[in-house]
């Protein structure tokens, strides 16, 4: 503060002193301005100064101006006396010149001398001004450009007046003072033009996102017109041509260009060039913008939550790489192509790996679809830049496999609700309109249905066209994925296959085995799946059709990728009619879990009728196989073997119960009536009866009718009678009613028949144990 108040009184002193001060001595106090370091602000002082003098004089002259006049007026007058009186001196000069002639003579050597002496004079101080002035005039202009921060004239000026100006004007007090002040000006100049590149730094590092954002909306607004323009954003006359487009349109984004102004960056490399420090220069720059590239691909940690935030991380790259590019084509060597490759190549291997990480978190479909569409409009902008991106769409196929998995996700809730909700009941329509309805979500050909008159029923339940439309739904879901990969029809045609494959065989096959295995599913649910499942399976060429006709791939192409539809519905209605014969066996279990025979009664008379139970069972199966009309022959029929055997299965497991030790005759002949009761089905026109007889009463035969000497006689013929006996079977019942006969006749001793009739059954049990062991052997 103290400095500046005397500096200010100092200047206050020069004026003064140049004001009262003849001009001839003002030499020594413009000395001492140059001796100061304060040059400037004098100059301002000055300026001041001579405009304040200035209006003073204005003042003074407005307020004498009358005064003037009147002094012309009586100038005018006087005039003509004037003239006589010049008349009397010329007449009075003409008598004394004789006179004078000596004193001439001595009076001109004398004007000579002073001549010469001021000529002499005037000429120095117009050598002296000559080469000064221009000093003091560059120097002059060279405070103006610093003044108005015209960093690189005024660098040329500098130089022009060290070099020619300064060593032209001698070895002044004041020349030397500039040569000093000279390094301290290129010192200012080179720091305030790296002040002004920090500046530029810092401002496109702000604006890049904007920058990005602005050339990625043109080329989205012109995604189906071939670009072959200046920069998108700075006009640098550098030729983008996407995917080999070949109609070119020149395209300008208003306001783009001024987003960033560059020429800082300019202004910097010609001043760092003519100082010498290029190199300087070139390694700062690229230095602080491999910084800003680390910062710009580094993503937010919650990036993958939100499109917005993978938007924003594109736009920062892409605002980015069109800096550079802008640079390097506006520039002479400040960035290089190598440069820029190599920054690029660092780059893209950033940019694939963090998408890689934060796209695995996405399980929502739509997202990812979102995404794909960014990252090929990000990669169509890069590459109109010059900038391959051909790792980026390899991304985008590696992006397909896991786009894929979550939509069978997707479709494997939705495949779940459709089956949850469906009722499984043939759907009963009322009108062309509703028919007309469901055979355009699936393409039933029934010309027999399309005869009868309404109402009718469809032999299918809701799911059968709810699954097809779903499918189509999936098939249309891969081909929004397909698009803009630049992808021939074919790949993308298998590409559809191959997912859809993954739908049926998988999703669809996991969805179906759910519903037919859970629990509560009747047969009237499972006989309606496999009417579904038959329908679904004769659907599937359309489906082929389908794929076809939006990927304009022909079906029947070599190598092409059939779809597994057929397989994946006969593999379920097979699991469902497996489902269907032991839910069938269940149902007979529980009927079999009521059978009370009494293993000890005795023989009953022609009256004895079959067991409630069965009777009860014969109906639950009449009423079941009536429902299994609308089933293939094959099915119903497998069905109803698989009930019988189960039958004749269950009561030989009756007989050889080990907790049933004792086993009477009237048991067995009890057994038989039942079977008997089988038969009367079979003269129903019932098949049950036929496969019980062939199945179980061979053993109960051979019992009641006591045919041991045939069994034993013929066993291991193809003819045997009783084939089907197993000798193991027949001596365990055998010893289960000796047993019996032994507690039941504790007097048998004593009779010859009994005693008898035991002796032979122990020979009988002898005969079968040998039997057995011989087969053994």
């Amino acid at each position: 503060m103290m400095a500046s108040v005397e500096t200010a009184a100092e200047h206050e002193r020069i004026l003064r002193e140049i004001e009262s001060t003849d001009t001839n001595c003002i030499g020594p106090t413009l000395r001492s301005v140059y001796d100061g370091h304060e040059h400037g602000l004098f100059m301002d002082k000055l300026d001041a100064r001579i405009r304040n003098h200035d209006r003073e004089i204005e003042k003074m002259c407005n307020h004498h101006f009358q005064g003037f006049v009147d002094s012309i007026t009586e100038l005018l007058k006087v005039r003509g006396e004037a003239q006589k009186l010049k008349s009397q001196v010329i007449d009075t000069n003409r008598h004394l010149q004789d006179d004078g002639k000596d004193v001439s003579q001595t009076l001109t050597l004398q004007c000579r001398v002073q001549q010469r002496n001021i000529i002499f004079t005037v000429m120095l101080k117009f050598l002296c001004c000559c080469l000064c002035l221009p000093v003091l005039e560059m120097y002059s202009r060279l405070q103006e450009q610093m003044k108005a921060k015209r960093y690189y004239p005024a660098l040329r000026t500098l130089e022009q007046l060290e070099r020619t100006c300064l060593p032209k004007a001698g070895q002044y007090r004041f020349c030397s003072i500039m040569s000093e002040n000279i390094p301290k000006l290129r010192t200012q100049i080179r720091d305030t033009a790296m002040t002004q590149l920090r500046d530029f730094l810092e401002s496109i590092r702000k604006h890049s996102d904007k920058i990005g954002e602005t050339a990625i909306k043109q080329v989205r607004e012109n995604f189906t017109v071939s670009l072959k323009t200046p920069s998108l954003i700075f006009s640098l006359g550098f030729q983008a041509n996407i995917k080999h487009r070949t109609c070119f349109v020149s395209l300008q984004v208003p306001g783009a260009p001024d987003l960033v102004d560059f020429s800082p960056v300019y202004r910097c490399l010609h001043i760092y060039t003519v100082l010498g420090l290029r190199d300087v220069f070139e390694n700062y720059y690229r230095k602080q913008r491999r910084k800003q590239a680390r910062l710009v691909l580094q993503p937010h940690s919650n990036m993958h939550e939100t499109l917005e935030g993978y938007r924003r991380y594109f736009n920062q790259i892409v605002g980015f790489f069109v800096v550079e590019d802008h640079v390097l084509h506006t520039t002479q060597g400040l960035v290089n192509r190598a440069y820029v490759e190599e920054l690029w190549e660092l780059a893209l291997s950033k940019i694939i790996a963090a998408l890689r990480t934060h796209s695995s978190y996405c399980d929502n479909p739509d997202l990812v679809l979102d995404l794909k569409n960014l990252i090929v409009l990000f990669a169509d902008t890069l590459q109109g830049y010059g900038f391959p991106v051909s790792q980026l769409f390899d991304m985008l196929l590696e992006m397909r496999e896991q786009y894929g998995e979550i939509l069978l996700k997707r479709w494997n809730i939705t495949f779940r609700q459709v089956l949850d909700q469906d009722n499984y009941s043939p759907i009963p329509v009322s009108t062309e309109q509703e028919y007309r309805h469901y055979t355009s979500q699936f393409p039933l050909q029934d010309p027999e249905l399309e005869k009868l008159p309404f109402p009718k029923k469809l032999p299918f339940s809701e799911f059968v066209p709810k699954v097809y439309c779903q499918l189509k739904e999936f098939i249309y879901a891969c081909l929004k994925y397909s698009e803009d990969l630049h992808l021939s029809s074919t790949e993308v045609d298998d590409m559809i296959r191959k997912s859809t494959n993954l739908l049926l065989t998988r999703t669809l096959s996991h969805c179906l085995q759910y519903a037919i295995k859970k629990k509560n599913v009747g047969l009237a649910e499972l006989v309606q799946v496999i009417i579904n499942t038959t329908h679904l399976e004769q659907s599937c060429h359309y489906l082929e059709e389908f794929i076809s006709n939006i990927t304009n791939v022909p079906p029947h192409t070599v190598n092409a990728t059939k779809l597994y539809g057929t397989s994946t519905f006969k593999d379920a209605r097979h699991s469902a009619e497996a489902e269907i014969y032991t839910s069938l066996n269940a149902k007979i279990d529980q009927f079999l879990q009521l059978a009370d025979y009494d293993w000890l009664v005795s023989a009953q008379g022609d009256n004895a009728e079959a067991s409630d139970y069965l009777i009860d069972l014969i109906a639950f199966l009449r009423s079941t196989f009536s429902v299994f009309t609308n089933l293939p022959g094959k099915v119903a029929q497998t069905a109803c073997m698989s009930a019988c055997k189960h039958i004749s299965t269950s009561l030989m497991q009756l007989l050889l119960d080990p907790e049933v030790r004792q086993i009477s005759m009237g048991a067995l002949h009890q057994l038989y009536i039942d079977i008997k009761e089988c038969e009367e089905e079979e003269k129903d026109g019932g098949k049950m009866g036929r496969s019980l007889v062939s199945a179980c009463p061979q053993l109960l035969d051979l019992f009641l009718q006591w045919d041991w000497s045939t069994y034993l006689a013929d066993y291991g013929k193809p003819t045997c009678k009783y084939l089907r006996v197993n000798p193991h079977t027949a001596l365990a019942l055998l010893e289960k009613m000796r047993e019996s006969n032994r507690k039941n006749n504790m007097f048998a001793q004593f009779r010859k028949t009994d005693r008898d009739r035991q002796k032979l059954m122990d020979t009988i049990i002898k005969q079968l144990r040998n039997l057995i062991a011989q087969h053994h052997a």
